[in-house]
């Protein structure tokens, strides 16, 4: 059993992401996990940290802590969305930002330049991890984890209908979904075994979201024939999503769940011709 660490990274804003490479097939990310933002930018902002850190996806490397390769990007999707195409990574309007005023003072262009440049490394650094594992290992998964709200209306208001909200929504929009059904079906499978206070988790696909997002879509582009990338969003039922307070409980459960799926990715990837 590991070691249960901290379950929030120390990060500074001089930090980018954090990269572990190990001997498995199987990578995680939480590119959403970050809350950092530069100083400059951050006097421009009209939000407060409080409603940055609502729409973030706190908390999400924690569930990915015992995969060998892993990924943690340490900055605030209100700097620069990784999960966003490159003309659209730097929120500059409410409609990209779910109807928030993010700003006070628009960034300069340098400032969206600064920021847009952690974009392009970003992706230039995925591509070549990726690269390695296609080289080493044939196949590779990758398990795109981030998380979302469902008690929109307020803290005291009821939680939005469980039926179009799953603990677990499993996006495959961008994939090939009959070629990659063979790792796709038997993940899912595998995380509906797992029980937590009492009951098996409801997971489900594409009903909350597809999984539109930039990094599984460039990964399917790039990596056609050996990369399966999954976009998993978890319901926030591991943290209140007003106060930012953590559940520990379901948060060392999410961790053990991902875990458990570990040995069951690396032996389908063994399989692969």
């Amino acid at each position: 059993m590991p070691k249960e660490q901290g379950i929030a990274l120390k990060t500074s804003d001089r930090d980018w992401f954090t990269i572990h490479r190990g001997a498995s097939p199987i990578l995680g990310t939480a590119i959403h996990n970050g809350h950092e933002v530069r100083p400059e930018l951050e006097d421009q902002m009209a939000l407060e940290e409080d409603e940055r850190l609502r729409e973030e996806d706190p908390f999400t490397e924690f569930t990915i802590r015992d995969l060998p390769n892993r990924i943690a990007f340490h900055r605030s999707r209100f700097a620069v969305d990784l999960n966003r195409a490159r003309d659209e990574a730097v929120y500059l309007s409410p409609e990209q930002s779910w109807g928030l005023d993010v700003w006070e003072d628009a960034p300069s262009e340098e400032m969206v330049a600064q920021s847009l440049q952690m974009h392009d490394h970003y992706y230039i650094m995925l591509k070549t991890m990726l690269r390695e594992l296609e080289e080493q290992y044939g196949h590779f998964v990758v398990l795109d984890i981030h998380s979302y709200n469902h008690r929109r209306d307020g803290p005291e208001a009821p939680a939005t209908d469980p039926d179009t909200m799953p603990e677990i929504n499993i996006g495959t929009f961008s994939m090939d979904r009959e070629r990659w059904a063979h790792v796709v079906d038997p993940f899912m499978a595998k995380l509906r075994e797992f029980e937590f206070r009492g009951h098996r988790m409801d997971v489900r696909e594409n009903v909350a979201f597809e999984g539109r997002g930039e990094q599984t879509r460039f990964i399917h582009e790039h990596f056609p024939e050996t990369g399966c990338a999954i976009a998993i969003e978890f319901k926030k039922f591991f943290m209140d999503e007003w106060s930012g307070k953590p559940d520990r409980e379901a948060l060392v459960a999410m961790r053990a769940m991902i875990r458990s799926t570990l040995p069951l990715l690396e032996d389908i990837v063994k399989g692969m011709p």
